[in-house]
């Protein structure tokens, strides 16, 4: 389902910074490079959100507001086709 697919997600680091690397299930970042996505991140804690076509996905909480506004522009397109 994400192979070839651009998109972000809790990093690593920022998840030991949380001390949470040996509690959770799973690393996001490792499963969503695992099922074929392209990943990409930026600085820990620095908003930062990826498109890929109607998929859009942030690195953390901080890109909440971004991600919103990705979402705004994308059904302004869609009202507008």
């Amino acid at each position: 389902m994400l192979n070839g697919k651009e998109v972000t997600g809790f990093s690593n680091t920022e998840e030991a910074a949380v001390g949470l690397t040996y509690v959770v299930p799973f690393l996001v970042e490792d499963v969503l490079k695992d099922e074929g996505a392209t990943y990409s991140k930026t600085e820990d804690w620095a908003p930062y959100v990826v498109s890929d076509g109607p998929l859009i996905t942030g690195q953390n909480p901080a890109s909440s507001l971004l991600a919103a506004t990705h979402l705004l522009n994308q059904l302004a397109l869609a009202a507008n086709a």
